[in-house]
């Protein structure tokens, strides 16, 4: 398995927005997508390893047309949204990146190798998201359904607020 990918250790105490360098984060990125798409017989394509790389050089979320921004400065031409839009579906289908629904923009995954519903802490200021590594979320949300009759289907939990340094800053 793959080594976990997160942004900062789940027991970290470094804030949402600490700047560090950003090249470990995509390089385990790019290793566990090519190791998924060996073990699973898929096809990790240039566009689609460098869609991935674009969504991790950042801890920011990164919208379609942004990414479409990027992938058309790099090559000097107009990028086709077509492209880019089957290259995001097939790393959301396969656990790569998630999508933050109120933003509606993409981010990596940080445990691609573990089935899990993402959620997300998201600084309202600076835009950095950072995945919560923590599984009671899942079963917390499961249970209250369950107790009400209810049969989840999907989970979208995002918790917008402050991080630290921008609370200090603020």
């Amino acid at each position: 398995m793959p080594e976990n990918i997160s942004s900062t250790p789940a027991g970290d105490s470094l804030a949402l927005c600490s700047s560090h360098g950003h090249h470990d984060c995509i390089r385990q990125a790019l290793a566990a997508a090519t190791e998924l798409c060996q073990r699973d017989g898929l096809r990790l394509t240039p566009i689609r390893k460098r869609v991935l790389e674009l969504v991790w050089q950042s801890h920011r979320p990164l919208g379609a047309y942004e990414i479409l921004a990027q992938l058309s400065e790099e090559e000097g031409k107009p990028s086709a949204p077509p492209t880019v839009y089957r290259a995001l579906d097939f790393l959301l289908d396969n656990g790569l990146v998630h999508r933050l629904a109120s933003l509606n923009a993409f981010i990596g995954c940080d445990r691609p190798h573990q089935a899990h519903q993402g959620h997300f802490l998201i600084c309202r200021l600076c835009k950095v998201a950072r995945e919560l590594p923590h599984d009671g979320i899942d079963r917390a949300v499961e249970a209250a359904a369950a107790a009400l009759g209810f049969q989840v289907e999907q989970q979208v939990v995002e918790v917008s607020g402050l991080c630290a340094p921008c609370r200090e800053q603020a």
